[in-house]
């Protein structure tokens, strides 16, 4: 930086000592600008970072109400991509995060829309906004008992909200309550499914029948032929195999000595 001296005419009416006060006062004046030389790079450093962040809060709110703009409209993919771009330059914004999930869930992207308020309440973990979000995309990925969690929190810090009450937390109670009927009525009927198959009954059959009756009489008969005759193998000692029938009421037995009954 140059420095800059105020020059003053010394004219015949000016004393010596007053001169040499305006030269002392010079020389100080252009010693204290060589100092400030030398620091003057970490203030430039500074300032060119903070107009940076400035020109990058600027962007990203630009972005920001670009994006509210076209999710109004329903124009929801590119307000998610403009929020994108204004993430890029301030990822700590919790506010962006929020109303990315919102969107998400309008379009039916639940685990994205759960993931996004997941980090907004990263980012800030006392806005009660972030929590209703999450609590509502929870509630599209069925997680009831997560989501009721997740309003009582929003409920917590800010108690004078009814939409918090009348909307979220009622809702989620109702399918909660909802959810458990369901579970306790599918319980009943797979245990009343079991009794019915444990104690199904035995077919009713005629046993009186014609058919029945004739079937049984021939087993009989059957029965009766087999046991009156005997039929039985003999080896005799020289290996010839003869069968022989015998009736039960008067059969007799080879000697002993001659043949070997085969058992």
């Amino acid at each position: 930086m140059a420095s800059f001296g105020w020059k003053r005419k010394i004219g015949e009416k000016v004393s010596k000592a007053t001169s040499q006060q305006f030269e002392a006062e010079a020389a100080d004046d252009k010693g204290l600008v060589d100092n400030d030389d030398e620091v003057d790079w970490l203030h430039a450093t500074k300032r060119r970072k903070e107009i940076l962040l400035e020109d990058c809060l600027e962007k990203s709110k630009q972005l920001k109400d670009e994006g509210a703009r076209l999710a109004e409209n329903r124009r929801y993919w590119e307000a998610v991509h403009k929020w994108d771009e204004a993430l890029q330059l301030t990822p700590e914004d919790a506010t962006l995060y929020e109303m990315k999930s919102q969107v998400l869930m309008a379009l039916h992207e639940m685990f994205p829309a759960v993931h996004a308020a997941e980090m907004a309440i990263q980012r800030n973990p006392h806005s009660w906004e972030a929590w209703q979000t999450l609590g509502r995309a929870q509630l599209g990925l069925g997680e009831i008992g997560l989501a009721i969690r997740s309003f009582q929190v929003a409920l917590h810090m800010y108690p004078m909200s009814p939409e918090l009450w009348k909307e979220d937390l009622t809702w989620a109670r109702k399918l909660h309550e909802q959810q458990k009927k369901a579970t306790k009525t599918k319980a009943t009927q797979a245990e009343a499914k079991e009794a019915d198959v444990a104690h199904e009954s035995i077919p009713d059959y005629d046993f009186e029948s014609d058919e029945i009756v004739a079937v049984c009489a021939a087993i009989a008969e059957k029965e009766k032929s087999v046991s009156a005759t005997k039929t039985v193998v003999i080896v005799s000692a020289s290996g010839t195999v003869e069968t022989v029938t015998e009736k039960e009421e008067c059969s007799t037995t080879p000697d002993d000595t001659v043949f070997i009954r085969a058992r």
